[in-house]
């Protein structure tokens, strides 16, 4: 049985962005990389949070999406 992945594992096993990227490009950057989720990092290469998949998709999906949409923009919840 493997171990339950803590957040903090999460963020060292993770690729990091910026928040500044486009939602596109992280989809892209996911699919190249092969996870389910990102770590988000501010202009000061800080952690702000994790920003998953099935989010993205959702958002992306969405009838008022547009391809400008912003990584930093995806409603946390």
């Amino acid at each position: 049985m493997t171990p339950a992945r803590t957040h903090h594992h999460a963020e060292v096993d993770a690729p990091r962005i910026r928040d500044d990227m486009t939602v596109e490009v992280a989809l892209s950057l996911m699919a190249g990389a092969r996870v389910d989720h990102l770590v988000l990092c501010d202009g000061d290469d800080q952690s702000t949070g994790l920003v998953t998949l099935a989010r993205l998709t959702g958002l992306r999906n969405a009838p008022t999406y547009t391809d400008r949409v912003r990584v930093r923009d995806v409603p946390q919840g």
